[in-house]
């Protein structure tokens, strides 16, 4: 599915996506394809379930956007890492 089918079959709910395709030019990533995991009425219980599932399958690609958006943007930012003490 993309954006606009998401939007129009969830109105004003916050989805729990995940990409199954997408490309990154300039920091930005463009979701082409993606499939609805869960949907909800309150933006903490879908970040609690994306933690969740992403703690249990770190490889996939996953958002939680709100479909009152009528746009999704995804900035990447590069992981820095943690420095340990020395």
């Amino acid at each position: 599915m993309n954006w606009v089918n998401i939007r129009d079959i969830y109105p004003d709910r916050w989805v729990l996506v995940e990409a199954l395709a997408a490309h990154s030019n300039n920091h930005i990533r463009t979701i082409e394809e993606m499939s609805i995991v869960s949907e909800y009425d309150n933006p903490k219980n879908a970040w609690a379930s994306y933690k969740k599932l992403h703690l249990s399958e770190p490889t996939r690609e996953l958002y939680v956007f709100y479909t009152g958006n009528e746009f999704i943007e995804v900035i990447e930012q590069p992981f820095t890492g943690i420095r340990g003490l020395q």
